[in-house]
C-alpha cells in the first residue's frame, strides 16, 4: 500500500527553524517528484516547494515566492525521505504542511497541487510567540 507519512510539525517562535520529513512506505521516493503543500486556515491549498525525482538533472521548483531563501527541498534515498527545512519562520507560514508524491515520465515536478498522485495526511506547523 502507497503510504506517505510527514513529521516534524510543532509549534516554533517566530525567526525560529523546523525540518519536516516525509517519509514514504510501498514505494521508492528517489522515482517521484516530491513536493511540500501547505494550507493556512481558511485558505486555499498552496504550492510550497517541490524536488524532481533523482532519475534525471537535479533540480527543484518553488512554487510560493515567500518561501524564496528561507526553505529547502532535499531528499535521501537511502532514508527513503524527502525533507522541508524551513528557517526564519513567520507566523504567515502558520499552516499544515502536506507531502506529496508524482509519476510524470519526466520526473519533473507538475505546475501545481493537481498533478501530484498520492498525498500524505499532513502535520501542523505553528509559528507563534
Amino acid at each position: 500500500q502507497v503510504q506517505l507519512v510527514e513529521s516534524g510539525g510543532g509549534l516554533v517562535q517566530p525567526g525560529g527553524s523546523l525540518r519536516l520529513s516525509c517519509s514514504a512506505s510501498g514505494f521508492t521516493l528517489d522515482f517521484y517528484a516530491i513536493g511540500w503543500f501547505r494550507q493556512a486556515p481558511g485558505k486555499e491549498r498552496e504550492g510550497v516547494l517541490c524536488i524532481r525525482s533523482s532519475d534525471g538533472s537535479d533540480g527543484s521548483t518553488v512554487y510560493a515566492d515567500s518561501v524564496k531563501g528561507r526553505f529547502t527541498i532535499s531528499r535521501d534515498n537511502a532514508k527513503n525521505t524527502v525533507y522541508l527545512q524551513m528557517n526564519s519562520l513567520k507566523p504567515e507560514d502558520t499552516a499544515v504542511y502536506y507531502c506529496a508524491a508524482a509519476d510524470l515520465p519526466t520526473g519533473s515536478c507538475p505546475k501545481s497541487a493537481y498533478g501530484m498522485h498520492y498525498w500524505g495526511k499532513g502535520t501542523l506547523v505553528t509559528v507563534s510567540s
